[in-house]
């Protein structure tokens, strides 16, 4: 009869201690939080599978509308795909015939599947006559990533927003200092009032070069940027450190044309 009643009792505790695991799992925020989901994904795949990649485009004139078309047709289907983290296109402003499409994806196999959409074969075949050049894709890894949320933030309508992108190509011996100078000032970057988006990342093929995305509300905060004090140490490195000078030779100023969404 004891033994019984104790052997009754162990099946009830355990059956409770199931019960609060269960429990504890389906309100684990985590677990239940899509963007944070994402952005753990992000975290780990910057070690691994995480896919990144810059195209620039380089467009015959008369073939400017009907390929930024195709362009823009692309970036509406990419966005409307989960394994998407961002999928958005420029031209230059000091040269409107080059174009740069910017994507990131959860995964190489869903930017390689990317490849074979309807959307981008028709962006390939127009490429064929459109394109003065070879179209020429930089595969990326991103240091310190963000979220998809934090990638996707919306411009706001008041916006007249600029992307900055900045090619550094780092003397060789000095790249872990480049980021960890980086690593010091990419909070405060993050962090400005004008900032929409920052970030640094490190060709895959060389680990001497380097580019920063960088999205500003407008002019006004760029040249902000150019002035706030924790830049300095950014500026003393690319002023001292890299192959080629003067270090503005890598400055690309971006105008989006897709998918221009605004809040």
């Amino acid at each position: 009869m004891e033994t019984s009643m104790l052997l009754s009792f162990s099946k009830k505790r355990m059956a409770i201690i199931l019960t609060m695991l269960f429990l504890l799992c389906q309100v684990n925020p985590k677990a239940q939080h899509p963007d944070d989901a994402v952005a753990g994904e992000s975290i780990q795949s910057n070690h691994d599978d995480f896919a990144a990649r810059l195209t620039r485009f380089d467009v015959k004139p008369d073939h400017k509308v009907a390929f930024r078309k195709t362009v823009s047709d692309y970036v509406a289907r990419s966005l409307e795909q989960e394994s998407n983290v961002l999928s958005e296109a420029y031209y230059e402003q000091e040269d409107p015939s080059v174009l740069w499409l910017i994507e990131r994806w959860n995964s190489k196999a869903a930017l390689e599947k990317a490849g074979r959409s309807s959307s981008f074969q028709a962006m390939e075949s127009l490429a064929k006559t459109a394109l003065s050049k070879q179209p020429k894709k930089i595969d990326v890894k991103d240091l310190e990533p963000i979220s998809r949320q934090q990638w996707r933030s919306v411009v706001r309508k008041t916006d007249d927003p600029i992307t900055i992108m900045l090619f550094v190509d780092a003397k060789a011996g000095t790249e872990h200092h480049f980021k960890t100078v980086y690593h010091t000032a990419m909070p405060q970057f993050r962090s400005e009032p004008g900032v929409i988006t920052y970030q640094l990342s490190q060709l895959e093929t060389d680990s001497t070069q380097f580019v920063t995305y960088e999205k500003f509300r407008n002019e006004d905060a760029f040249q902000y940027h150019l002035k706030f004090p924790p830049i300095q140490p950014v500026i003393d490195y690319l002023n001292t450190s890299i192959k080629k000078q003067p270090f503005r030779a890598g400055l690309h100023k971006l105008i989006e044309f897709a998918p221009l969404i605004r809040k």
